[in-house]
């Protein structure tokens, strides 16, 4: 019915910069609550980002002043702009969006399968 399909992961030094997009598809009716979420070897996973339909953001203390995360409602799509990056970061990063679909007026949440974020000293 829906799916979320992440992408803009990889390799970078520290300092360097990474734009991560999620896009959900299929039958959907309307879009609520986006973000981002992210697990390190050996830690439990974490929110690292949300923004709202009417395009308020929260971030976790550790990234503010170097993500930023965004959305385009007419591609059903959230971005997380990470710069300045630090080996505390590297983590698998997830997608999350609540959202209703077409057969189904109940606001649920969907996740991406996650991308790898690596950031190497």
């Amino acid at each position: 019915q829906v799916q979320l399909v992440e992408s803009g992961g990889g390799l970078v030094q520290a300092g360097g910069s990474l734009r991560l997009s999620c896009v959900a598809s299929g039958r959907i009716f309307s879009i609520n609550d986006m973000g981002w979420y992210r697990q390190a070897p050996g830690k439990q996973r974490e929110l690292v980002a949300t923004i709202t339909k009417g395009g308020t953001t929260n971030y976790v203390d550790s990234v503010k002043g170097r993500f930023t995360i965004s959305r385009d409602n007419a591609k059903n799509t959230v971005y997380l702009q990470m710069n300045n990056l630090k080996p505390e970061d590297t983590a698998v990063y997830y997608c999350n969006v609540r959202l209703m679909t077409i057969v189904m007026p109940r606001v649920s949440d969907y996740w991406g399968q996650g991308t790898q974020v690596t950031v190497s000293s």
